[in-house]
């Protein structure tokens, strides 16, 4: 049965929406978080696997100091307490893509706990509260063949790749965020951005969306203002930062329509569907009481000394809300022009494009103007456009050299976007090259004369601003390639 959706402004005034993340990072270590395996992404299915990621009987697991470490970096980041003393647990559920059918992860007693995160959202900071960070081990992939769809339902067959079970995986985990009203779908992608951002200047994980290396689990509820809240839906393993915004927006309209009908919020598990937008019931949700956790008798508690994390703690690398407050200075930015900058995702973008020798003005135009429009027509991220930051540097220093006037740049971007080649390589295959020599541009020059004899008599009467319209005749007749300043000289020379 189709559900009308009440308009989410009328939602927002109504109820009081409650967010909360949790968010998977594989850690970007040489070898998994308990055996020897490599991680690279890819490769044929179950090849990198051994006894211990399979669970198989006698074989015993050894903890990866490397992912330890990254894991305090993460909450030393995070603004977190770490544990003097913490240890990991089992956590039993039987899904295939667990060959020992229990997890290596930590319960009662994580690595990491009570931290905060800041984000910017509309000129307003917001502060998200951190409950835990903790370390655990991957699961393996299922794949369902045989449908439509790739998903269970409907699939003839279901295939389990073990090569990702095992890879060392992080779990960030908010406490509930309240207060947020109408910006809480905002609010939750800003959060998963910086952290995003805090991730990659770690250097701890690749945070590919796409390939998995970072996912987000996001839960919702609504409750009446002041009323206790409600109960929660966890939308499973969201794989973009916009549909991070989409599921908490689309959550809390379904959850409205529920309410608005007298029913009650079932709290379970949901997918969310990149077609329509909406999310589909999953199971229910589990407890912790499900999992029988227990503590992991196969390997000893962790201890980090105390000097180590100090030493850690003093080699962070600078941070992106201090980093991009010394570029907004660099650039010379007002507080409005660098939260444009960072609502549109370009920060990494522009710095880089920058980097490879634009100017910081040229590489807001690029970014901001023609390539964020085609991005947002076609509903994908500003970095999945097709340009690089060296291919928009380029393209400006053609501009800045008079190769290109800005309508030819744009259409050599058009070619770059569709992979034909670099911007210099564009403009000489497609003869879209400035012309700026003045024989070349006479003859167009002299008929844009004979054609308007009113607007070249007013020029020889000194009224030079005249001249615009002649302009614009000689740059129609050379479909744009003319050298505006150059046709405008003769011009006026011609008839001085």
């Amino acid at each position: 049965m189709t559900v009308t959706l009440p308009p989410y402004e009328d939602v927002v005034a109504r109820y009081e929406p409650v967010i909360g993340l949790e968010t998977h990072v594989e850690l970007g270590t040489n070898t998994k978080m308990f055996c020897g395996c490599p991680i690279d992404f890819g490769g044929q299915p179950n090849t990198r696997v051994c006894p211990v990621c399979l669970g198989l009987p006698g074989s015993l697991p050894v903890a990866n100091k490397a992912a330890i470490e990254a894991t305090i970096r993460i909450g030393l980041a995070l603004n977190c307490t770490i544990a003097a003393w913490s240890r990991f647990a089992r956590k039993n559920y039987f899904y295939p893509d667990m060959p020992k059918n229990y997890q290596i992860s930590q319960y009662d007693e994580p690595l990491c706990v009570d931290g905060w995160l800041d984000v910017e959202v509309e000129g307003q900071i917001v502060r998200v509260e951190i409950e835990r960070v903790h370390l655990e081990e991957d699961t393996g992939k299922t794949l369902h063949v045989g449908g439509a769809t790739g998903r269970i339902h409907g699939a003839t067959e279901s295939l389990v790749d073990y090569n990702r079970a095992g890879i060392p995986l992080v779990e960030i985990v908010t406490k509930p965020v309240p207060g947020t009203g109408a910006l809480a779908p905002i609010v939750a992608r800003a959060y998963v951005t910086e952290l995003r951002d805090v991730l990659r200047t770690l250097g701890v994980s690749d945070v590919r969306m796409e390939q998995g290396s970072l996912r987000c689990d996001v839960n919702t509820s609504l409750s009446l203002p002041g009323a206790e809240w409600g109960t929660r839906t966890e939308t499973k393993n969201v794989n973009s930062l916009r549909s991070v915004e989409r599921a908490v927006r689309s959550e809390i309209l379904r959850q409205a329509a529920i309410l608005d009908a007298g029913g009650k919020i079932k709290q379970e598990t949901r997918h969310f569907q990149e077609d329509t937008g909406d999310t589909r019931p999953g199971r229910s949700k589990e407890t912790a009481t499900d999992y029988r956790y227990f503590p992991e008798p196969d390997l000893v508690p962790l201890a980090p000394d105390a000097a180590w994390v100090a030493s850690l703690k003093e080699a962070l690398p600078e941070l992106p809300r201090v980093h991009r407050k010394r570029l907004q200075t660099d650039w010379g930015l007002s507080d409005l022009d660098m939260q444009s900058v960072l609502n549109a995702g370009a920060v990494e973008l522009i710095e880089e494009t920058v980097a490879a020798g634009a100017s910081p003005e040229g590489a807001r135009k690029w970014w901001l103007g023609e390539l964020a429009r085609r991005a947002n027509e076609a509903g994908i991220e500003l970095v999945e456009v097709g340009a690089t930051p060296a291919q928009v540097a380029e393209l400006q220093r053609l501009v800045d050299e008079g190769k290109l006037n800005d309508k030819l740049a744009r259409a050599v971007l058009e070619g770059v976007i569709a992979g034909e080649g670099s911007p210099t390589e564009i403009m000489s295959a497609r003869g879209l090259g400035v012309v700026s020599d003045t024989g070349a541009l006479t003859a167009a020059v002299d008929e844009a004369i004979a054609a308007n004899p009113d607007v070249a008599a007013k020029i020889r009467e000194g009224k030079v601003a005249a001249a615009g319209v002649l302009v614009g005749a000689v740059m129609k007749a050379t479909r744009g390639q003319a050298d505006a300043k150059t046709v405008r000289e003769l011009i006026i020379s011609r008839l001085s």
